[in-house]
Protein backbone atom coordinates (compact mmCIF):
# COMPACT_ATOMS: atom_id res chain seq x y z
CA UNK A 1 0.00 0.00 0.00
CA UNK A 2 1.55 3.28 -1.10
CA UNK A 3 0.58 6.70 0.09
CA UNK A 4 0.21 9.56 -2.35
CA UNK A 5 0.96 12.26 0.19
CA UNK A 6 4.04 12.88 2.30
CA UNK A 7 3.23 10.89 5.42
CA UNK A 8 4.81 8.01 7.36
CA UNK A 9 3.22 4.87 8.71
CA UNK A 10 4.12 1.40 9.90
CA UNK A 11 1.92 -1.43 8.81
CA UNK A 12 1.77 -4.83 10.37
CA UNK A 13 0.66 -7.23 7.70
CA UNK A 14 -0.77 -10.41 9.18
CA UNK A 15 -1.40 -13.44 6.97
CA UNK A 16 0.14 -15.49 4.22
CA UNK A 17 -2.86 -15.05 1.90
CA UNK A 18 -2.93 -12.33 -0.74
CA UNK A 19 -6.53 -11.18 -0.46
CA UNK A 20 -7.37 -8.05 1.53
CA UNK A 21 -9.90 -9.95 3.66
CA UNK A 22 -7.23 -12.41 4.80
CA UNK A 23 -4.47 -9.84 5.05
CA UNK A 24 -5.48 -7.31 7.73
CA UNK A 25 -3.39 -4.18 8.01
CA UNK A 26 -2.83 -2.29 11.24
CA UNK A 27 -1.76 1.32 10.85
CA UNK A 28 0.77 2.39 13.48
CA UNK A 29 0.68 6.18 13.07
CA UNK A 30 -0.46 7.05 16.59
CA UNK A 31 1.17 6.77 19.98
CA UNK A 32 4.91 7.04 19.33
CA UNK A 33 7.56 8.59 21.52
CA UNK A 34 10.30 10.75 19.98
CA UNK A 35 13.69 12.05 21.04
CA UNK A 36 15.89 14.28 18.90
CA UNK A 37 19.56 13.41 19.29
CA UNK A 38 21.39 10.33 20.49
CA UNK A 39 19.88 7.93 23.00
CA UNK A 40 22.26 5.13 23.94
CA UNK A 41 20.38 1.88 24.53
CA UNK A 42 17.08 3.14 23.04
CA UNK A 43 16.87 0.02 20.87
CA UNK A 44 16.48 -2.22 23.95
CA UNK A 45 13.07 -3.25 25.24
CA UNK A 46 13.75 -2.05 28.79
CA UNK A 47 14.78 1.49 27.81
CA UNK A 48 12.80 4.21 29.61
CA UNK A 49 11.29 6.60 27.06
CA UNK A 50 8.66 7.99 29.44
CA UNK A 51 10.16 11.51 29.29
CA UNK A 52 10.27 11.55 25.50
CA UNK A 53 7.84 13.67 23.55
CA UNK A 54 4.62 11.99 22.34
CA UNK A 55 4.14 12.22 18.57
CA UNK A 56 1.89 10.79 15.91
CA UNK A 57 3.15 10.03 12.44
CA UNK A 58 3.88 11.42 9.97
CA UNK A 59 6.50 13.46 11.81
CA UNK A 60 9.36 15.60 10.49
CA UNK A 61 11.52 17.29 13.07
CA UNK A 62 13.34 19.37 10.43
CA UNK A 63 10.31 21.56 9.88
CA UNK A 64 9.42 22.07 13.54
CA UNK A 65 10.16 25.47 15.02
CA UNK A 66 13.57 25.57 16.67
CA UNK A 67 13.54 26.19 20.41
CA UNK A 68 13.13 29.89 21.19
CA UNK A 69 12.16 30.78 17.61
CA UNK A 70 9.15 30.81 15.35
CA UNK A 71 11.04 29.17 12.50
CA UNK A 72 12.50 25.79 11.51
CA UNK A 73 15.38 27.48 9.68
CA UNK A 74 18.88 28.17 10.98
CA UNK A 75 21.74 29.82 9.12
CA UNK A 76 24.22 27.37 10.71
CA UNK A 77 22.30 24.22 9.68
CA UNK A 78 24.77 21.41 8.96
CA UNK A 79 24.08 21.26 5.20
CA UNK A 80 23.04 24.89 4.82
CA UNK A 81 21.41 25.73 1.44
CA UNK A 82 21.54 22.06 0.37
CA UNK A 83 18.65 21.35 2.75
CA UNK A 84 17.00 24.75 2.80
CA UNK A 85 18.73 25.66 6.09
CA UNK A 86 16.68 23.10 8.04
CA UNK A 87 18.35 21.05 10.75
CA UNK A 88 19.07 17.39 10.32
CA UNK A 89 20.82 15.17 12.82
CA UNK A 90 19.66 12.01 14.54
CA UNK A 91 16.40 11.10 16.18
CA UNK A 92 14.73 8.12 17.81
CA UNK A 93 11.15 6.84 17.62
CA UNK A 94 9.68 4.13 19.83
CA UNK A 95 6.28 2.45 20.02
CA UNK A 96 4.87 -0.23 22.32
CA UNK A 97 2.23 -2.59 20.93
CA UNK A 98 0.67 -5.99 21.61
CA UNK A 99 -0.10 -8.72 19.06
CA UNK A 100 -3.10 -10.99 19.57
CA UNK A 101 -2.10 -14.65 20.17
CA UNK A 102 -4.50 -15.59 17.34
CA UNK A 103 -1.80 -14.25 14.99
CA UNK A 104 0.62 -17.06 15.92
CA UNK A 105 1.66 -19.02 12.86
CA UNK A 106 1.03 -16.08 10.50
CA UNK A 107 3.64 -13.96 8.77
CA UNK A 108 4.08 -10.51 10.31
CA UNK A 109 5.79 -7.67 8.47
CA UNK A 110 6.65 -4.14 9.42
CA UNK A 111 6.28 -1.82 6.41
CA UNK A 112 7.67 1.70 6.30
CA UNK A 113 6.55 3.89 3.42
CA UNK A 114 9.17 6.55 4.07
CA UNK A 115 11.87 7.38 6.59
CA UNK A 116 14.32 10.15 5.81
CA UNK A 117 16.90 8.74 6.06
CA UNK A 118 19.35 6.00 7.06
CA UNK A 119 16.96 4.16 9.35
CA UNK A 120 17.88 1.33 11.71
CA UNK A 121 14.93 -0.69 13.02
CA UNK A 122 14.71 -2.96 16.08
CA UNK A 123 11.90 -5.07 17.53
CA UNK A 124 12.28 -6.16 21.14
CA UNK A 125 15.98 -5.34 21.03
CA UNK A 126 16.62 -7.41 17.88
CA UNK A 127 18.07 -5.44 14.96
CA UNK A 128 15.84 -6.09 11.95
CA UNK A 129 18.07 -4.11 9.61
CA UNK A 130 19.03 -0.79 8.07
CA UNK A 131 17.51 1.09 5.16
CA UNK A 132 19.86 3.88 4.05
CA UNK A 133 17.79 5.49 1.32
CA UNK A 134 15.17 8.07 2.29
CA UNK A 135 12.99 8.01 -0.82
CA UNK A 136 11.79 4.42 -0.86
CA UNK A 137 9.59 2.27 1.31
CA UNK A 138 10.88 -0.92 2.91
CA UNK A 139 9.63 -3.98 4.77
CA UNK A 140 11.09 -6.16 7.51
CA UNK A 141 9.83 -9.62 8.48
CA UNK A 142 9.33 -9.68 12.24
CA UNK A 143 7.52 -13.02 12.51
CA UNK A 144 10.25 -14.64 14.61
CA UNK A 145 10.80 -11.62 16.88
CA UNK A 146 7.26 -10.93 18.17
CA UNK A 147 5.91 -11.84 21.60
CA UNK A 148 2.22 -12.65 21.56
CA UNK A 149 -0.17 -11.18 24.14
CA UNK A 150 2.75 -9.27 25.73
CA UNK A 151 4.17 -5.80 25.03
CA UNK A 152 6.51 -5.47 22.06
CA UNK A 153 8.75 -2.50 21.34
CA UNK A 154 9.63 -1.07 17.92
CA UNK A 155 12.58 1.33 17.97
CA UNK A 156 13.68 3.32 14.95
CA UNK A 157 16.85 5.41 14.78
CA UNK A 158 16.84 7.97 11.97
CA UNK A 159 20.08 9.62 10.86
CA UNK A 160 19.92 12.58 8.49
CA UNK A 161 23.43 13.96 8.68
CA UNK A 162 25.50 15.77 6.09
CA UNK A 163 24.77 16.78 2.52
CA UNK A 164 21.56 15.54 0.94
CA UNK A 165 20.40 15.36 -2.64
CA UNK A 166 17.56 17.88 -2.52
CA UNK A 167 17.14 21.44 -1.32
CA UNK A 168 14.83 20.31 1.46
CA UNK A 169 15.46 16.99 3.14
CA UNK A 170 13.10 16.33 6.00
CA UNK A 171 14.15 14.31 8.98
CA UNK A 172 12.10 11.56 10.51
CA UNK A 173 9.36 9.13 9.75
CA UNK A 174 7.57 11.20 7.17
CA UNK A 175 5.24 8.56 5.75
CA UNK A 176 2.84 6.05 7.25
CA UNK A 177 3.95 2.92 9.08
Amino acid sequence: MKSTCIVFYILLLFAPALSAQNNPITRFDDGWTFHKGGAQGAETAGFDDSKWRKVDLPHDWSIEDLQGTHSPFHRDAISQANVGFTTGGSGWYRKTFTVDPAMKGKKLHLQFDGVYMNADVWVNGYHLGNHPYGYTGFIFDLTDDIKFDKPNIVAVEVKNEGVNSRWYAGSGIYRHV
